[in-house]
């Protein structure tokens, strides 16, 4: 048998069990005990089968995006709401920020509304990759934004809390990092020349910011092609 145990906080951790689920859909079983200790048995074998990938909520989330930023209206097909992929918990964000949120079937309709005022704190520990993708919509919030739990978001394809910080202040919005992730406080961001630190998640997130930015170029466009190549193809169509 073979065990791993997970020390510490684990940040992530819906991942972990979309990659345990998987494995069983092929004929692997997982035993996890829920307190970081995950047992694979002896003797077992994959299987082939047929199956179904959902579509990727990472991916889908920079639409979510344009919808708030924009005040429009989206529908996303083969996005399951109930999904075990941490990044679906962005909807209930969204919700938080004046988006009407429609769970179908298979499917996310997202509709912006207005951006609330005041304070607001998000824990993003369990889906960091969505930090960029709140942070620029924060860029537009009335208010102070904190985004906490992500200190290992210095440790991505880039610092990808000093990218922010960076690439927000050029665009004319007050952002600072703290301990263990970012604050920003919101207005009216103006056009720039973003670097992406070679970092697929920067890209995309400020392109979709200059759907409502005139100005914004994107330095270094080429990046998306780790998770989205098709990202510029699909974004062209949406504006």
């Amino acid at each position: 048998d073979m065990t791993i145990v997970l020390e510490g906080k684990i940040p992530s951790l819906p991942y972990v069990a979309l990659t345990t689920e998987t494995m069983g859909a092929f004929g692997v079983a997982v035993v996890a005990d829920g307190a970081g200790r995950y047992v694979v048995k002896s003797g077992q074998r994959y299987r082939g089968r047929e199956y179904r990938v959902e579509g990727d909520v990472s991916s889908a989330s920079y639409f979510f995006l344009a919808a708030a930023l924009l005040k429009g209206r989206i529908r996303l097909e083969n996005i399951n709401p109930r999904t075990g992929q941490g990044d679906i918990a962005l909807l209930a964000i969204l919700e938080r920020l004046g988006c009407t949120v429609i769970r179908g079937e298979n499917h996310v309709g997202i509709e912006g509304g207005d951006l609330p005022g005041g304070e607001m704190t998000f824990d993003l520990g369990a889906m960091p990759d969505m930090v960029p993708t709140l942070a620029v919509l924060s860029a537009l919030r009335p208010g102070r934004t904190i985004i906490r739990n992500v200190a290992h978001l210095r440790l991505k394809e880039s610092d990808r809390l000093a990218a922010l910080v960076n690439e927000l202040r050029k665009t004319g919005i007050s952002a600072e990092e703290i301990a263990d992730g970012i604050a920003i406080t919101g207005g009216s961001p103006h056009g720039a020349a973003i670097a992406t630190y070679n970092d697929h998640r920067i890209a995309m997130s400020f392109a979709v910011l200059g759907l409502a930015v005139p100005g914004m170029r994107i330095d270094g466009e080429e990046c998306v092609g780790k998770s989205f190549p098709g990202f510029w193809r699909v974004l062209e169509e949406l504006s």
